[in-house]
């Protein structure tokens, strides 16, 4: 491209400042801010700053910034699940393109209304299914479609938490209540919603679903625990999920051995030692992981029949050391496994010696195994090019609503659903 491509920001939070917006200062030629709306008065300081942005184009609302004249090509929405559609439309009526964070909606009419006015104004946008792009499945993907396989019959994959993103995410955190946010499945898991519809290449026919909130719960509080972890919680030492060790001391996670990572600059704007020790006293990433207002499941499964024959099956646990996401594809000649985090696939054609297949080191430089960045490069040359992206909306929507049927499944105590003949029952509208 000759020029770079101009973007404005919506929503400074770890994927929009911490993710998309670096990408800008790692290829320059490519991608440039010209603008940023964040509510967060620090957050928004601070991306001004770090992308030398006036103030005349820093804005505390998305609304405030689409009140102004189109002042780039593209807008990246990173906001709150719920703010996803509002600005979107306000973006594209603008005129500008998008890449719009994943998930889209939690419901199914503002999904079909976004893709309506999408096609009315012409507007280009992409969804953030990143993983689509990662060296990893990108390597299952090829083997799967090449035929070396056989035909495929299963698909089984797993997403795994980790004890501690769960603990800060979807028990504390911002996506720890499906009423205001997105059910766990569509928040977290509309990725492998959208990889196993890519992968078996064929959309979800029918979905059961079951799980629920098994231990994040106030029944299962230790006697005694406090509200916060540093209000002298009894069993503090022995406790996996104590804020304190989460984002200060612990190994793998803390301040301490690490630095301010995603999860410290999500707690506190002011990612400091004192600062994030003073943000976990009284602030809600600091709450006994037993004592917060959570509803969303802490497990949850899914057998699925794609409509093209193949079986699929899904767990999703928040019960575990790693968070990492694995996977098995099962065919008549072969099968393929491999562990997303290991960046690794053993190919095994049946009666022959296992092949290894190692991903290049050198392709993951950004997260989700790589696919971040790659999904940007993917978006830019498409762009250039007039095509569609590998996950534009019309696409990733078919994700969507197989992770909102199995939702649906899951309250009715696992009944199975016709995905297609429960979509065709919201009509299109902006709810």
């Amino acid at each position: 491209m000759d020029t770079p491509v101009t973007v404005v920001i919506i929503g400074a939070g770890n994927r929009g400042l911490r993710t998309y917006a670096p990408y800008a200062k790692r290829f320059p030629e490519r991608m440039k801010i010209v603008a940023a709306a964040e509510p967060d008065a620090a957050r928004r300081a601070r991306i001004a700053q770090e992308y030398d942005l006036p103030p005349e184009r820093t804005f505390r609302t998305a609304q405030e910034l689409f009140a102004q004249p189109r002042m780039a090509d593209m807008a990246f929405i990173c906001t709150q699940d719920g703010d996803h559609v509002e600005h979107a439309c306000l973006a594209m009526e603008r005129g500008y393109d998008l890449l719009l964070e994943k998930p889209v909606s939690a419901s199914v009419s503002a999904c079909k209304y976004l893709l309506e006015r999408a096609q009315t104004l012409g507007c280009s946008v992409t969804v953030c299914h990143v993983l689509r792009y990662a060296p990893f499945y990108q390597k299952a993907k090829e083997l799967a479609a090449s035929g070396a396989l056989g035909r495929i019959i299963a698909i089984q994959a797993s997403e795994n938490v980790g004890y501690w993103h769960m603990a800060h995410s979807y028990v504390r955190g911002n996506w720890r209540r499906a009423d205001e946010t997105s059910p766990m499945i569509l928040a977290k898991c509309c990725h492998d919603m959208d990889i196993l519809i890519w992968l078996a290449d064929s959309p979800c026919k029918m979905v059961s679903s079951m799980g629920d909130t098994a231990f994040f719960r106030s029944d299962n509080a230790p006697a005694g625990a406090p509200g916060h972890c540093l209000d002298g919680c009894p069993v503090k030492f022995r406790c996996p999920y104590d804020a304190e060790k989460i984002y200060l001391t612990d190994a793998l996670t803390g301040f301490y051995v690490n630095g301010a990572g995603w999860m410290q600059n999500a707690v506190t704007p002011d990612p400091t030692r004192e600062g994030v020790y003073q943000a976990l006293k009284a602030g809600p990433y600091g709450r006994c992981v037993f004592r917060c207002d959570n509803n969303v499941v802490d497990h949850q499964s899914l057998c699925a029949e794609m409509e093209n024959g193949i079986s699929v099956s899904f767990l999703l646990s928040g019960f575990n050391q790693r968070n990492t996401r694995t996977l098995r594809i099962m065919g008549t000649l072969g099968d393929v496994y491999g562990n997303l985090d290991e960046e690794t696939l053993v190919y095994t054609p049946f009666g022959k010696v296992p092949q290894v297949i190692r991903m290049d080191v050198q392709e993951t430089i950004s997260g989700h195994g790589g696919g971040d960045y790659r999904m940007l490069d993917e978006m830019f040359a498409a762009r250039a090019q007039g095509t569609r992206t590998a996950t534009d909306l019309r696409r990733s929507l078919d994700g969507h609503f197989m992770a909102m049927a199995a939702e649906h499944s899951r309250l009715a105590g696992g009944q199975a659903v016709d995905v297609e003949t429960f979509v065709a029952g919201f009509p299109a509208q902006n709810t």
